[in-house]
């Protein structure tokens, strides 16, 4: 576990590099115009549960491998919708290939697979790419349908 890494992100807001902790609790904001920054981070085996499970946001997992072409395509997607939805979801990517554990723990058969965990509880699920529009639509239920 370590939980002083970090990554820079550029406010979509006012353009400012912050640095953002892969685990935190709360929800990272600009330390310039204090708006909500997107939330993407890289997640494996040893560190899935203090990254993607502990956190206080929804997150959506991207299980996906570097030879995965429709993986290569989603990956775009998945960015737009993080921070279109900045403050409210946090995006956690896990190359299957590295992280066997999860890919057996989540029973990926297919990649992408894509998660959505609430408290470390998988509240979504679906297999393969889709646009952006596509999976934002599909987040934003799945977001709603578990607080309703």
């Amino acid at each position: 576990m370590n939980t002083t890494q970090v990554r820079t992100v550029s406010c979509p807001n006012c353009r400012r590099i912050n640095r953002v902790p892969v685990a935190a609790e709360g929800r990272p904001r600009c330390g310039h115009c204090k708006q909500p920054l997107p939330w993407m981070v890289d997640a494996g085996d040893d560190d899935f549960t203090e990254v993607a499970e502990r956190a206080d946001v929804p997150v959506v997992v991207d299980l996906w491998a570097t030879w995965c072409g429709p993986c290569r395509m989603v990956s775009p997607a998945l960015e737009k919708v993080a921070t279109d939805l900045a403050g409210r979801v946090k995006l956690v990517k896990v190359d299957v290939d590295k992280n066997p554990r999860l890919s057996q723990r989540f029973e990926v058969q297919a990649v992408p697979t894509l998660l959505i965990l609430d408290r470390g509880e998988t509240v979504a699920r679906q297999a393969g790419a889709a646009p952006a529009p596509v999976l934002r639509q599909w987040v934003e239920e799945s977001i709603s349908a578990r607080k309703g």
